[in-house]
């Protein structure tokens, strides 16, 4: 099943008003496809958990960020050799 929204998109939950920017996707065997939400810091300047919700309940908000924006020389989990930490 192919993805409705893009990564790096700052998108919310319909349902409860969480925002945030779209840093992952995944896609169950069920056919159900989730979108993980990582909102700003807190006011209190503590990090704020990602959260995921089904792909009807997001919304686009804005343009979010780029790739490119966040991409380093060595990316990924520890610096991942393999070919699709590339891509």
């Amino acid at each position: 099943m192919k993805f409705k929204h893009n990564l790096g998109k700052k998108a919310t939950d319909k349902v409860t008003g969480f925002t945030g920017i779209i840093i992952g996707r995944s896609e169950f065997l069920s056919g159900c496809n989730t979108y993980g939400l990582a909102p700003r810091v807190g006011k209190d300047g503590n990090r704020i958990d990602t959260e995921w919700f089904d792909e009807d309940r997001i919304g686009i908000v804005g343009s979010g960020i780029s790739k490119l924006e966040i991409t380093g020389d060595e990316n990924g989990a520890d610096n991942c050799q393999k070919p699709a930490c590339n891509q």
